[in-house]
C-alpha cells in the first residue's frame, strides 16, 4: 500500500508532476482507502508485534494479549477490506474507458479468497471479544436444587 501512492493510477502530468486522474472522484477514493488500508496494516503489524514482545505474565493473558489480538485483526481485516476497495478503483479506474466489462467479473474473483480469509477468521475475532469481554466463568449465576432453596 505504501508503494501504490507513488505509483497512481494513470501515471503523472510530465511537465507538471500532477496526477493525470487527480481531478476525478474515482482517484480521490483511491487516494482516501489507500491511506486508510495503509495505517490500518501499519497498526495490525505493531498490534502484532505487541503480542509477540509481551511478558507473558498471569496477567497479561485476561486482558492485554486478547484485547491486543482484538485490536490487531479488527485492524487487519479493515486493511484488507480497503485493500481490495483500493485495487477495484484502481482496475476501474484504468479500464475505464474500453474494457470497463472486464473489471467486475476480475474484482469478484480477487474477492474470493479475501471472503474465504473473512470467513474462516471472523468466527475467531468474536470468540475471542466475548471470551475477554463477556461473562466469565466465575460470573455466571449459580443453578440452584430444590434441596438448597427448602
Amino acid at each position: 500500500m505504501f508503494s501504490a501512492i507513488f505509483t497512481v493510477p494513470g501515471g503523472y502530468d510530465q511537465y507538471s508532476g500532477i496526477p493525470i486522474y487527480l481531478h476525478r472522484n474515482s482517484f480521490m477514493v483511491f487516494m482516501v482507502s489507500d491511506a486508510m488500508s495503509l495505517f490500518a496494516s501499519t497498526s495490525s503489524l505493531l498490534m502484532f508485534l505487541g503480542i509477540l514482545t509481551a511478558r507473558y505474565r498471569e496477567e497479561d493473558f485476561l486482558k492485554s494479549l486478547p484485547t491486543k489480538l482484538i485490536v490487531g485483526l479488527s485492524c487487519l481485516f479493515f486493511s484488507i477490506a480497503t485493500m481490495m476497495i483500493t485495487f477495484g478503483i484502481t482496475l476501474f479506474m484504468m479500464l475505464r474507458d474500453r474494457y470497463h466489462w472486464i473489471s467486475f467479473p476480475i474484482i469478484l474473483l480477487a474477492s474470493l479468497p479475501v471472503t474465504l480469509f473473512a470467513l474462516l477468521q471472523f468466527p475467531l475475532l468474536v470468540e475471542i471479544f466475548f471470551s475477554t469481554y463477556g461473562p466469565g466463568i466465575f460470573d455466571k449465576p449459580k443453578k440452584w436444587s430444590s434441596f438448597e432453596q427448602s
